[in-house]
């Protein structure tokens, strides 16, 4: 994050991806759905159930805490418009299951070589410098 830039001026990084106000970090969270006709759980906020396509969904936050399902800890800097750590630093990236079912992809914060699959790991949302909040899941204390 940038000290010229006022997180009310940030944007999520998906629309209907997130609960909370972006101002305060600490309030957000991803944002989830949950259809009344077959029980699917799904990422965002959505209108229409993609399991069996039932408009009547609600809202749901998902948990803030989940397991890392399985990873991949990128060693080579990226090709093409990479918008990472300069100079580059290897990272995980997570599959962490919700207890909702879900599982998410994302980043994986500390130490990439520590990162284990059934690692306790906790939603943490992020500022960027350009103008983005996204979100990290970092390792359970």
């Amino acid at each position: 994050m940038t000290d010229s830039t006022p997180l009310s001026d940030f944007r999520p990084v998906r629309s209907a991806l997130m609960t909370g106000a972006l101002d305060d970090l600490a309030s957000v969270g991803l944002a989830g759905s949950r259809c009344r006709a077959c029980g699917e759980t799904t990422l965002g906020a959505n209108t229409l159930c993609p399991n069996c396509g039932s408009d009547d969904v609600f809202p749901i936050a998902l948990s803030g805490e989940g397991k890392v399902w399985t990873y991949t800890v990128v060693r080579y800097r990226p090709p093409g418009d990479y918008k990472g750590a300069e100079p580059f630093q290897p990272f995980a990236i997570g599959l962490v299951e919700l207890p909702e079912g879900l599982r998410v992809v994302a980043p994986v914060g500390g130490d990439p070589d520590a990162v284990r699959i059934g690692m306790t790991v906790r939603f943490t949302a992020r500022a960027r410098a350009d103008g983005v909040v996204d979100f990290v899941y970092n390792p359970a204390a």
